[in-house]
């Protein structure tokens, strides 16, 4: 059966990644480890490791992206939890077979290598639930 491993992030929609940052960084001390340009996702993201987890700063670079959208309607705040798991095709396997909506079903592969998916809010209490396996 397989298994979650750990929280791996919460991303955070914002409008500007330096604004954010007075808070994030500036205010509460996080250390950025790095800004990266994600073209696949249209956005760029500010990434500021927390005890093993991680808070991503995600903000749209375009305005027809999935995040500019979600950013127009809903405002800033959070956005998703990403639970890493140990087998993601497992996961998914295991959600569809209890009935659980997925936007993602089949696990998509990252540019960085990481395999992902997600699950509809529908299905999570109203909360964008991300699946990855390393």
């Amino acid at each position: 059966m397989p298994k979650i491993k750990h929280l791996n992030h919460v991303a955070i929609v914002v409008e500007d990644i330096d604004d954010a940052l007075s808070f994030w960084r500036d205010a509460l001390g996080i250390k950025m480890h790095e800004l990266r340009d994600v073209p696949a996702e249209k956005s760029k993201v500010a990434f500021l490791p927390v005890s093993g987890s991680e808070i991503e700063l995600v903000q749209p670079t375009t305005d027809d992206s999935g995040i500019a959208k979600y950013l127009a309607k809903r405002g800033q705040g959070m956005h998703h939890v990403c639970l890493e798991v140990d087998d993601i095709d497992g996961m998914l396997a295991q959600l569809k077979s209890k009935g659980v909506r997925l936007i993602t079903e089949e696990a998509k592969t990252g540019a960085d290598g990481r395999r992902y998916a997600f699950v509809h809010p529908e299905s999570a209490s109203g909360v964008l639930v991300e699946l990855y396996q390393l």
